[in-house]
């Protein structure tokens, strides 16, 4: 459908896109409104890939001709770039956003029915770190991701654009009981493996064939890491090996090879 020229910040057709860096504010509108924002036009295809129903979406003017196969139905605003940063607090320098409606999460017992490997996050509240967990995910063979109640949202605008789009391709759920949600995970046949480099923890490659069948990385936040409640709740406490008097890694990068370790 032919673009709708925006040509003043305060329209209030795109009050979706308003104030996108602060996360405070978006965190306080964009799910009780039922919306996420994503940002590039590979991870807007990839989320109506997904099934998600667009919006509404917003461009600079000069990439309106360079756009194909948006829903018909969604509005399409067009800017020019001072309009756009001024409406975002940003450059939009992929020159595409689109406004989707979120779905209903599924059920934690539905996605532990239908998994047979599992990350399951407790505390991660940075989005970056989320978005790239997410990615490494869904390429290295995790099938779901659980996440505790104080968990980020992986469907804020910097996890989406981190993930390239990978968040879409996970199915995910948010614990209400926690962490009565550990003891189900392991009633439903997973082992519930605690990454961590504190006393106890075994190399995670020596780890049994039993194990390894339907495995649950349950891992915590930058820094704290794994709460006691949460180690205690394991199976076993697996840790990376590492030299150089290194004793902790990045929890994206901690999580990409942990995850290649359990799929392999």
């Amino acid at each position: 459908m032919p673009a709708l020229t925006i040509t003043d910040p305060d329209d209030p057709r795109i009050g979706d896109y308003r104030a996108l860096t602060d996360v405070e504010l978006r965190t306080r509108w964009e799910p009780p409104n039922g919306l996420f924002i994503a940002e590039g036009e590979l991870v807007i295809q990839r989320a109506l890939r997904a099934g998600y129903r667009m919006r509404s979406a917003l461009v600079d003017e000069k990439r309106v001709d360079q756009l194909a196969g948006l829903p018909a139905g969604a509005p399409l605003y067009s800017a020019p770039p001072a309009i756009l940063e001024t409406i975002t607090g940003f450059h939009v320098h992929r020159g595409i956003l689109a406004s989707f409606h979120r779905r209903d999460l599924p059920d934690i017992a539905d996605v532990l029915a239908k998994a047979r490997t599992l990350a399951v996050l407790e505390g991660l509240n940075t989005h970056t770190n989320l978005g790239a967990l997410f990615r490494s995910a869904a390429a290295l063979g995790i099938d779901a991701v659980i996440l505790s109640p104080n968990c980020a949202d992986p469907l804020y605008r910097r996890a989406v654009r981190v993930s390239m789009g990978e968040v879409f391709a996970i199915p995910y759920a948010k614990s209400e009981d926690w962490p009565g949600t550990l003891q189900a995970i392991r009633e439903a046949g997973f082992a519930l493996l605690a990454l961590t480099p504190g006393e106890g923890a075994v190399a995670l490659q020596s780890l049994g064939e039993e194990q390894r069948k339907r495995p649950a990385l349950l891992l915590g936040a930058e820094g704290p890491g794994l709460t006691r409640t949460a180690l205690e709740a394991a199976d076993a406490r697996v840790v990376i090996p590492m030299y150089n008097n290194v004793d902790s890694l990045n929890v994206a990068t901690a999580a990409a090879i942990a995850f290649y370790e359990l799929t392999r």
